[in-house]
């Protein structure tokens, strides 16, 4: 005896199931890469976040040290928020001192002052922002720009 033979509509039956195996890897395959899309644009959205975060606790830490001296003086370099040599005790204005978070840990472009002080940060990433409206009033000056390197975190002394 010979083993089963293949009628014609088992091999039509085969070749179903294999073309909607292939229909479901192709939909399984658009799904991922909208995921991958989508998981994107939230990561960017965060570092947006961060970037906003981190660039207004420096421009804070800027005014603090500016206010520490009567005479109205800004940090040479950024790790002088963390430790301000310019104090007889321990003074820091930033716990660390943050690394541009959309280059993934890149250098702050700096924003030269008087005496070579620092009066700002800002982002030297390429490309433009996700968000581009509803900011803070200290950020306001950020709405609609087209690039990250248009965020500038910039202290302003008061005027007396």
């Amino acid at each position: 005896m010979t083993g089963p033979t293949m009628q014609a509509g088992d091999r039509h039956s085969r070749g179903s199931v294999y073309i909607g195996a292939l229909v479901a890897l192709a939909i399984l395959g658009e799904m991922l890469s909208q995921f991958g899309v989508l998981w994107a644009t939230q990561d960017r959205r965060a570092r947006e976040a961060d970037l906003l975060a981190h660039g207004n606790k420096i421009r804070r830490a800027i005014g603090a040290y500016y206010d520490a001296n009567p005479a109205g003086q800004y940090p040479k370099r950024l790790d002088e928020l963390v430790l301000d040599p310019r104090q007889p005790v321990v003074a820091r204005y930033l716990r660390r001192a943050w690394r541009d978070p959309l280059p993934k840990g890149g250098e702050w472009g700096i924003v030269p002052g008087p005496d070579n002080g620092i009066v700002g940060v800002y982002s030297q990433a390429p490309g433009t922002p996700l968000r581009v409206g509803g900011f803070t009033p200290a950020n306001a000056g950020f709405a609609d720009k087209g690039s990250y390197q248009e965020w500038i975190f910039v202290h302003q002394p008061e005027a007396n």
